[in-house]
């Protein structure tokens, strides 16, 4: 505290039962410094401090803020009475292998706490585990970057060229660029358990066993509670969203949630991947089920020796890879002939993706895990003989980047340089909307923006932009304020 000065302290809370925000807003004016720290209710939150050149222009800043707040719906609150927002940490078993080899291991990265989220692309391994750190490595294994999010990041998922990380924190942060944002904010009341994005559309799948969907706009569009609970899985495409849950699986019509068909599995669903044509559910049943998307369908069946925490195919189904409680990894030809089963050496795998020959794996232990899946490889392995793993260290100098929470916080830039894009956000109708000026667009269609950053009258600089099916404009690369 300053000497002589008196501490003024605003907390307010924004929380709607039955759908709305779950969040906190705290001020705090100590002479000539501004503090203000928000989040969701329960969690620490981010903070930001200010210094004011006098003590009245402190006040006036700090009463400008609440006003905003109040304006918006939030209301003063005591901290504490209210409940946190509800997270179920995905609890899970991992016993020694069964197998009588291990896996041909290249490299295995140590995240330091226990991860779910993998996604591989042309360029880059993501990893993102429940302390909210998301690295992005070369298929090498070497680490190029990491992302620090404000709480533990549940699943990884791409939309093309976009990555999503959903967070128990209950928003969906878009890495695609250096600096990451918030794309989407979940509802207090969904307790999250798997996302997918589709074309910008946001697929939620809870404990409660609903579906909610929410668009580019991030506003609620349909929600449907299936048969049952515990949804481990959602996956979607053009023609369907799929919703796993612990009674099988369910298909839904995109366009409103109309119910197209609904399979039992032997089992819960715990993990699920989808093909062109079909949909996989890993079961706690020790199976994986192939199921057309058309009719729902049981068209295959792999069968393991324990329950089956994930899955995944390398391109059009042709090899099923599964990867069971007791730290094993298995390979099936399209038709259910079990292939191989081989110990991982590194826990089970929670998540998996196969990539040219390639199985990588993120397990229990929090480690990415990089498997030679070549015929040769694991032909070797067979019989005994496998690779010396290398361990990937972190490099001394890592690159590390945290969200942008307020337009404070972003980078500016005083032109646009040649070839970017130019946007503002307006108010319409009581919402904030962003919409291009820049020449050669389609001014009357929305485009997909932060929420966190957009400032009514503010013009961005943004790298690109894509046309989304669903008719509205995505932002590709990075995002500055033109000053």
């Amino acid at each position: 505290m300053s000497a002589g000065t008196t501490v003024s302290t605003t907390y307010l809370e924004l929380s709607q039962e039955g759908g709305g925000a779950h969040k906190f807003y705290e001020v705090c004016v100590d002479g000539l410094v501004v503090t203000v720290r928000y989040g969701r209710i329960g969690a620490a939150g981010q903070v930001q401090t200010t210094t004011f050149p006098t003590a009245e222009k402190a006040r006036a800043a700090a009463a400008k803020k609440v006003g905003e707040k109040v304006r918006k719906g939030y209301a003063p609150a005591v901290p504490g009475q209210r409940a946190p927002r509800a997270v179920t940490r995905r609890q899970v078993a991992s016993a020694a292998s069964t197998a009588r080899a291990v896996a041909p291991v290249l490299w295995r990265f140590r995240t330091g706490s226990s991860a779910f989220g993998i996604h591989v692309d042309d360029e880059h391994c993501w990893v993102g585990n429940q302390a909210g750190d998301v690295y992005t490595l070369d298929h090498d294994g070497a680490v190029l970057a990491r992302f620090s999010l404000p709480d533990g990041v549940k699943c990884l998922v791409a939309d093309d060229f976009w990555i999503y990380a959903g967070c128990d924190d209950g928003k969906v942060y878009d890495l695609s660029s250096k600096l990451p944002f918030a794309a989407y904010d979940i509802a207090a009341d969904v307790d999250i358990f798997w996302l997918d994005i589709h074309e910008g559309i946001l697929n939620v799948s809870d404990r409660a066993g609903r579906l909610t969907v929410i668009d580019h706009e991030d506003e609620h569009q349909w929600a449907r509670r299936s048969q049952g609970e515990h949804a481990w899985m959602v996956r979607a495409d053009d023609c369907a969203v799929y919703h796993g849950h612990h009674r099988g699986v369910t298909a839904y019509a995109p366009d409103g949630g109309g119910e197209l068909w609904h399979t039992a599995t032997k089992g819960g669903v715990l993990f699920g991947w989808q093909e062109d044509d079909a949909v996989y559910a890993a079961t706690a049943h020790r199976l994986v089920q192939r199921l057309s998307k058309t009719t729902g369908r049981v068209e295959a069946t792999y069968t393991c020796d324990s329950a089956v925490y994930s899955c995944a195919t390398s391109p059009s189904g042709r090899f099923v890879f599964a990867g069971d409680a007791a730290s094993s990894v298995y390979c099936f030809d399209r038709d259910g002939t079990r292939l191989w089963k081989l110990g991982t050496g590194s826990g089970s795998a929670l998540s998996m993706q196969y990539r040219d020959e390639r199985l990588y794996l993120v397990t229990t232990d929090g480690s990415l895990v990089c498997v030679d899946a070549g015929e040769a490889a694991i032909s070797a392995a067979q019989q005994g003989t496998v690779p010396v793993a290398r361990d990937v260290k972190l490099a001394a100098a890592l690159p590390t980047y945290a969200p942008a929470t307020a337009p404070a916080a972003m980078p500016s830039v005083d032109r646009a340089p040649v070839g970017t894009v130019v946007v503002e956000c307006v108010r319409e109708a009581g919402r904030l909307r962003v919409h291009v000026v820049s020449e050669g667009y389609d001014q009357s269609l929305n485009v997909q923006f932060p929420r966190a950053i957009r400032e009514p009258g503010a013009r961005y600089v943004v790298d690109a932009l894509h046309t989304a099916a669903g008719g509205f404009y995505r932002v590709r690369g990075d995002i500055r304020r033109l000053m």
